[in-house]
């Protein structure tokens, strides 16, 4: 791979003109009669975001703060990927990668990492320090899209690989990954084995390989989107319970997923096209997922909520970033049918995520070595439960730091 080198953000001031423009040309529908959350986004939500945006928010502000952090971008293969990399503060801080999801960015894991890079001055001990790498996924925000047909999560890994060995030399490292961050630990466990200390994830979906019962694989059996590898009946309740969840996040909440896997340029054309729709189509799925519900604000602030989209709308990147979705759904990878990823795997597991994990289903794929039952937090746990999550790796890689 060629070098790394900085990186500053610093947008052009005629992209963030053109936003202005268009927000302040934004057309809006009228509400459907139930009105609020019920239907998707709250329209007079929405109007009062969009004021905020155009009278309040300060993009240079929030880009300066941003700048305060070592951005850099090195190019692995012909493609650019952005990242921060915050080396520890203790007598051997350990490397690790921490991945995002969607439709995240790489600000979601800002709150979390001082506490993992210096540990001590948040309680903690000086030799549980991390260096910390965070990039931005291929395809999002800063970092290239793959101009590869074809290229889903199970291709994450072998650049980030070479990232974090080639690039930063570490030659061995651990790994942290919710939402597609954690979808992508699986193929990165199990390919690039020899190079990780250890796996931590917080999010376990379901495409991980077939569950099914032999009876269960009957081609004339109708399923729906997404249950494909699920059995039909699971005779064990842990398992029914955790797949209930799982039917139940399709059908409540899925929709998004079917259109981005199937039909991804269709929605990209409306969504770099318009700001405001590229808000909506975002920020209620971070109220959704959140479990806050109208308090969600509280866990988010309008300026992060806003820069969260802003680092799509800016970029141009939301094409790219459901891209992921497409590319893995028409080119799936799963685990070969009774393998395991034998790295020392860590589990924080939260009662809110969107399908809650089961711990007999975490070791049927991953050497789970550490497990943690937590009583609240959800999907964007790294974020609301940041200094539970911090202790929760700090406790989970301690063993493993001289393996």
């Amino acid at each position: 791979m060629s070098h790394i080198e900085p990186m500053t953000i610093d947008i052009p001031q005629t992209v963030l003109d053109d936003l202005r423009q268009r927000l302040e040309r934004t057309r809006w529908p009228e509400e459907v009669p139930e009105g609020g959350w019920n239907r998707g986004v709250d329209l007079k939500y929405m109007k009062d975001l969009v004021a905020y945006w155009l009278d309040e928010y300060d993009w240079r502000a929030q880009e300066q703060a941003l700048n305060q952090y070592q951005h850099f971008r090195a190019n692995i293969d012909g493609l650019r990927v952005h990242f921060i990399h915050h080396k520890g503060q203790g007598p051997n801080p350990m490397p690790l990668f921490m991945m995002h999801g969607y439709p995240w960015s790489f600000i979601l894991l800002l709150r979390i990492l001082p506490m993992l890079t210096d540990p001590a001055a948040y309680g903690g001990r000086p030799e549980d320090a991390f260096s910390v790498v965070i990039p931005s996924i291929i395809g999002y925000g800063f970092s290239d899209a793959s101009p590869e047909t074809g290229f889903g999560f199970q291709h994450h890994p072998a650049k980030y690989d070479q990232l974090m060995t080639s690039g930063l030399g570490y030659p061995r490292y651990g790994i942290e990954g919710g939402d597609w961050g954690g979808f992508i630990t699986a193929p990165f466990g199990y390919h690039h084995p020899e190079n990780l200390t250890g796996i931590h994830l917080n999010c376990l979906f379901p495409r991980l390989g077939d569950e099914r019962e032999p009876a269960d694989k009957d081609p004339d059996i109708l399923r729906g989107l997404g249950m494909k590898w699920a059995p039909v009946k699971p005779r064990d309740p842990d398992m029914l319970r955790y797949w209930k969840n799982v039917e139940r996040y399709w059908i409540d909440e899925g929709a998004y997923c079917h259109q981005q896997m199937t039909r991804p340029q269709t929605l990209a054309v409306g969504m770099t096209d318009s700001p405001a729709g590229l808000a909506a189509w975002i920020i209620e799925k971070w109220r959704a997922w959140s479990g806050w519900g109208d308090d969600f604000e509280k866990l988010f602030s309008r300026d992060m909520l806003i820069t969260n989209v802003m680092l799509y709308w800016v970029t141009n990147s939301f094409w790219s970033a459901i891209r992921l979705y497409s590319e893995s759904y028409y080119h799936p990878w799963e685990l070969p049918a009774g393998a395991r990823i034998e790295v020392p795997t860590g589990v924080a597991a939260y009662p809110h995520e969107l399908a809650p994990i089961v711990r007999k289903r975490a070791e049927r794929y991953y050497n789970v070595v550490h497990y943690t039952d937590y009583p609240a937090g959800g999907h964007f746990a790294i974020h609301e439960r940041a200094a539970e999550m911090a202790e929760d790796l700090r406790t989970f890689f301690r063993p493993l730091r001289n393996s």
